[in-house]
């Protein structure tokens, strides 16, 4: 079940389209060079990745507007299921959709990944909409899946001729090489600031 808090949280970024903190970063949808509708979880929300993904756009000269469909311990399926998003993106409102799910290192995950970002893949196609994935990463307590939720994310993005965003293989790259885990939030799973932010640069990169 949504919680009431999670509900205006997404009726705020829907509204306003990321939350930002620069009331000047706001331009009517119009204006904007793209428009990107994040679908996906808690990793979406926390710390509001869309509006940080605006910011880091901004800063090369790329302005966007973002909306967002994100609900604690969402599956892309999930969303689906739902059918919002089926109408969001035949809205073509949108240039590109970033979807997210959690780690997905086991089968089961690679299969939602695959087999259900394909029903995203047709979608986006018929809509001209470029599909892109959002590559996570596992809690602390199971860096030994990293390498898999790697794994799944990219051949998943293979399979449905999407654009990858490697966040979680960009974590990890900086993990083995400094050993300094501060992208990592208090609970060891969620990001922190620093961790979102990276998430954003990434994300940017990979999209323009």
């Amino acid at each position: 079940m949504k919680t009431p808090v999670l509900m205006v949280v997404l009726l705020l970024a829907s509204l306003t389209t990321s939350c930002s903190k620069d009331e000047d970063m706001t331009v009517p949808m119009n204006e904007a060079d793209h428009h990107l509708l994040f679908v996906g979880n808690s990793l979406t929300y926390y710390n509001d990745l869309p509006g940080l993904v605006k910011e880091a756009a901004a800063a090369k000269g790329v302005v966007i507007e973002t909306e967002m469909l994100a609900y604690a311990n969402y599956a892309i399926v999930d969303h689906w299921a739902d059918g919002i998003v089926q109408k969001s993106i035949a809205s073509q409102k949108y240039d590109f959709v970033i979807i997210q799910q959690g780690p997905s290192s086991l089968q089961e995950g690679r299969e939602m990944l695959i087999e259900g970002g394909k029903e995203y893949a047709d979608l986006c196609l018929e809509n001209n909409v470029a599909l892109a994935y959002f590559m996570v990463w596992p809690s602390r307590s199971y860096y030994h899946t990293f390498d898999r939720v790697i794994a799944n994310y990219t051949a998943a993005a293979e399979a449905n001729q999407a654009i990858l965003c490697p966040v979680g293989k960009a974590w990890k790259e900086h993990f083995d090489r400094t050993e300094d885990f501060s992208y990592y939030g208090p609970d060891q799973f969620h990001p922190s600031l620093k961790g979102s932010e990276v998430a954003a640069k990434v994300i940017v990169d990979a999209l323009f």
